[in-house]
């Protein structure tokens, strides 16, 4: 399948004290972007999706400038960094200024959290609560356990299965669990566990209704699936970039709605949050009435930046974003698809039972496994990785992925 681009896109990507150029091609399945493995067939791209080869080489060069200490510019304002966030910002419709480097997705709900001041329960009055699901990621379970143990009023809407055999969560058991002291909604935009896919607009339209605010976890819809924060009037979202950015890990990005920062407290204190900077405390200083006064930038980075990031990952995303840019998102949300109903149509014959909804929005999809054990020993003998849990396994195609490798999967399980 061929996106409607050019066949070809040269990228130059800034490191700091390189320029590489390096041609990419725009036609799906990109195979040649990426060393295919040797080993066999990996179809698992929302577990650990790979580096493509001119990624390793902005990541190669960025290594070679720290070899000869060339490093200085390897900041918030140096090439690759304003190209990644400026990047990121496109692929969901936002500006660069709503938008932070976070360490990961986790990090990014964390902080929302604790900026709203929902990491305790309130002293007083009534209790604010928080609404999430059980399809959300499960450190983020964990996190809101945490919280309910804590005294925090968390309320978690369950999964169901529709009439299709499919694990959604119900819109109306969700405006449910949701009353005028809902502080914030936080969910997964698509499930880690079967692709579920929450309609953004709906929840944002249902927490701002009741003066809450809604948290997206995107690290499995950024890059695979359009989203569009502005339209959908998203007030927070997170991911990380070793999934379908192509990045890797120590590296992710929250993006904070320019009119909420305003109302949040600051949750962490960095040097990352402030401009010019005065001292007051040292022989010949200008007097003051602190140690030092701050010129605190008024953006995301300045809400919620914090310590130092990982520049090589940086590196590599100044080009996968763009990359991805050009592919177009809905061509490869519509590659991954065309793959998925290869898979949907053929493994219920296979005694495989489809758990994913047939509007899921991103590349994962999921099967009903009967006998985990018997499954993986397949998939092991045919060198075919996707993840295996019990009672169900998830596949999830990307860009290099092609109908040859869906086959495989099918005649390993035949």
């Amino acid at each position: 399948m061929k996106n409607a681009g050019a066949a070809l896109l040269t990228i130059r990507a800034t490191s700091a004290s390189a320029a590489i150029s390096v041609t990419l091609s725009t036609v799906l399945p990109a195979r040649d972007a990426f060393v295919t493995p040797q080993y066999g067939v990996y179809i698992n791209n929302a577990r650990i999706h790979p580096m493509s080869i001119s990624s390793r080489a902005a990541v190669d060069a960025y290594l070679d400038s720290k070899g000869t200490m060339a490093v200085k510019q390897a900041s918030t304002t140096s090439p690759i960094s304003v190209v990644a966030k400026e990047s990121f910002a496109k692929l969901i419709n936002a500006k660069p200024d709503e938008i932070a480097y976070v360490n990961s997705t986790s990090t990014g709900e964390n902080l929302v959290v604790s900026a709203l001041g929902l990491m305790h329960p309130a002293t007083g009055g009534p209790q604010p609560n928080i609404v999430t699901d059980a399809l959300h990621f499960e450190g983020s379970l964990y996190l809101y356990t945490e919280l309910q143990k804590r005294g925090v009023d968390v309320r978690i809407v369950k999964a169901t299965t529709n009439d299709a055999g499919a694990w959604v969560v119900d819109n109306a058991e969700f405006e449910k669990a949701v009353d005028k002291n809902t502080r914030l909604i936080a969910v997964s935009l698509v499930s880690w566990i079967n692709g579920f896919t929450h309609n953004p607009k709906w929840l944002a339209d249902l927490a701002h209704s009741h003066g809450a605010k809604l948290f997206l976890d995107a690290v499995q819809g950024a890059g695979c699936m359009p989203i569009d924060v502005k339209a959908s009037g998203v007030d927070f979202l997170a991911s990380a970039s070793y999934k379908w950015l192509m990045g890797d890990f120590g590296i992710g990005f929250l993006y904070a709605r320019a009119d909420v920062l305003p109302a949040l407290q600051r949750p962490l204190m960095s040097f990352r949050q402030f401009g010019d900077m005065e001292y007051h405390a040292l022989p010949g200083d200008k007097p003051g009435p602190y140690p030092a006064t701050f010129d605190q930038l008024q953006n995301a980075a300045g809400y919620f930046e914090i310590g130092t990031y990982a520049n090589p990952v940086i590196a590599a995303l100044s080009v996968s974003l763009p990359w991805i840019l050009q592919l177009g998102v809905p061509n490869i949300q519509q590659h991954a698809h065309t793959l998925n109903s290869i898979l949907r149509a053929e493994l219920p014959k296979l005694g495989y039972a489809c758990i994913t909804p047939e509007d899921a929005g991103a590349s994962i999809i999921a099967f009903h496994v009967k006998n985990d054990a018997t499954t993986e020993a397949k998939l092991k003998a045919a060198k075919v990785d996707i993840s295996v849990y019990p009672g169900r396994m998830r596949i999830a195609p990307s860009v290099y992925n092609n109908e040859a490798d869906i086959h495989t999967l099918l005649n390993a399980l035949a």
